[in-house]
């Protein structure tokens, strides 16, 4: 029996009280059909969506004749990867991700807390069999005359020794024990894609994590670099000021800007430590006893091809969104059970045993005793209770269907966010290298001129300002790539149904 149509997804009234017959006839029913009153639940179909953005999006990124600035392929209705993170041709970060993903303790409390959910659902399954319970008892006692209406009597005390089995079966007639094992197992379900959330954000976590220590180690070694040529030119300024060629303030001005070069350096190195500590926590190591490699860029492939799934897959592909979609289930399967609640309770429970009042006759001729009954429980005036729960249950699930439509929404901003800004990241790519050489040109010119003097000293320290500036700035640009390339695997899913295990929670 079902009690709804797929527009509308939970009953709009509690059931009225029947008459007898007609009761006895619908609960003769509901026992051949074996319903379940409540909704049916179905996943919600995904937005009716052509593209992520917009506006189209090109095919490929720009390119650039400088390292980190390959071509992209954007390649929809390609496939992900299950161990995406592969794409960067790294081995160090590789063995690093699974490294982390066997010791990670956020790892582990999602595992704990996905088996948790399973050992419950076990449970809510035993509610589907009798309860058969055994039990012993030695009782000693003295009855009073008054008992048996002879309030003078004497009476001596005795042992009533017991021995029984007891039985007890609840018939699920309108399904409240099959709702509420539904309501478990999506449970269950939202363990697992919470722990495939997990997962994923580790990987992800990680690759930008390292990706961000290759961009500072970048930019120690771009300004050491920029520290041993200025300090070559401090040596020419001091000897052309022995000459009297230039000024003592030229001599001061270079050492100025060594000094402020100099001074850049203590930060970037504050922040290669911090970051080693957080990839010596990510995966699961103390910071002051992990074993992690170095990360370079150069040690870094950018991934030539971006997978991007098609909209409609989206849905059924992201943890968060699926995780979201566990507890739409949840919460419908709560409504079928509060609606059962306003639906007769039939048991039917049976014992057998033996009594007696010396222990070696307890199993004796004449000590036996059984009993078999049923019993029906209709609520009849609980205070408006039941049905207050009922309004509440789906209040539950109409809060739910608004937080999975605001996950999805979410989900698509970010695949949306990070489309548009690969895009952007190639062509930012392109417009630093080309500002870095025309630095470095106007550079090594400044040079030129002012060893001939045709150039002030002002001129030649603007062009090492300037070309300082460019080196550090392609750095960055370079390492965003890499950022954003990792961040696009994340917003798409990470490619958990293609792993081995093909399932979430494995």
């Amino acid at each position: 029996m079902h009690s709804d149509t797929p527009h509308r997804p939970y009953p709009g009234t509690p059931p009225r009280r029947l008459p007898a017959l007609v009761a006895a006839a619908a609960i003769a029913a509901l026992l051949l059909a074996g319903c379940a009153v409540g909704p049916d639940f179905t996943p919600p179909a995904a937005p009716e969506a052509q593209g992520y953005t917009a506006e189209p999006l090109p095919q490929r990124t720009v390119s650039t004749p400088t390292p980190g600035g390959e071509e992209q392929k954007i390649g929809f209705t390609r496939d992900i990867p299950g161990e995406w993170w592969e794409l960067y041709r790294s081995r160090p970060l590789d063995e690093l991700i699974r490294r982390a993903l066997q010791n990670s303790p956020t790892l582990a409390a999602a595992q704990a807390a996905l088996r948790e959910s399973r050992e419950y659902y076990a449970a809510g399954r035993g509610a589907y069999f009798p309860w058969v319970d055994a039990g012993a008892s030695v009782l000693r006692q003295k009855a009073s005359g008054a008992a048996s209406l002879q309030p003078g009597a004497s009476t001596s005390p005795f042992t009533l020794y017991s021995a029984s089995v007891n039985v007890t079966y609840s018939l699920d007639l309108f399904g409240g024990m099959r709702r509420e094992l539904e309501s478990l197992q999506a449970l269950v379900d939202y363990q697992a894609f919470q722990l495939e959330g997990a997962r994923l954000s580790l990987a992800s976590n990680i690759v930008t994590t390292a990706v961000s220590e290759a961009s500072i180690r970048g930019q120690i070694a771009a300004i050491r670099e920029i520290v041993r040529i200025q300090e070559e030119g401090l040596a020419v300024v001091e000897r052309q000021f022995g000459l009297g060629a230039v000024s003592r303030a030229d001599v001061l001005a270079q050492r100025a800007q060594l000094a402020q070069t100099k001074a850049m350096l203590p930060d970037l190195e504050k922040a290669l430590d911090l970051t080693r500590n957080r990839l010596a926590v990510l995966t699961g190591q103390l910071p002051g006893q992990a074993d992690l490699p170095e990360f370079t860029l150069d040690a870094l492939a950018l991934p030539d091809e971006l997978p991007v799934t098609l909209p409609s897959e989206l849905v059924r592909q992201r943890p968060d969104i699926r995780a979201s979609e566990a507890l739409l289930h949840s919460a419908s399967a709560q409504v079928g059970v509060a609606t059962a609640n306003l639906y007769p309770d039939i048991t039917i429970s049976g014992s057998i045993g033996s009594q007696a009042i010396r222990s070696g006759d307890l199993f004796g001729a004449g000590s036996a005793f059984w009993s078999l009954g049923a019993g029906l429980l209709q609520p009849v005036f609980r205070g408006g209770q039941l049905t207050a729960l009922r309004r509440a249950a789906v209040a539950a699930y109409d809060q739910s269907a608004s937080l999975y439509r605001e996950t999805v929404l979410r989900a698509f901003e970010d695949v949306s966010n990070v489309l548009r800004a690969l895009d952007a990241d190639a062509r930012t790519l392109k417009a630093q290298a080309e500002a870095q050489a025309a630095a470095a040109e106007s550079l090594e010119l400044a040079r030129k001129q002012f060893a001939l003097g045709s150039a002030s000293y002002l001129t030649l320290l603007n062009a090492q300002r300037q070309e300082q500036q460019a080196r550090i700035a392609l750095v960055e640009a370079r390492a965003v790539r890499y950022a954003d390339t990792a961040a696009l695997f994340q917003a798409l899913g990470g490619g958990w149904w293609n792993r081995a295990e093909g399932r979430p929670g494995e």
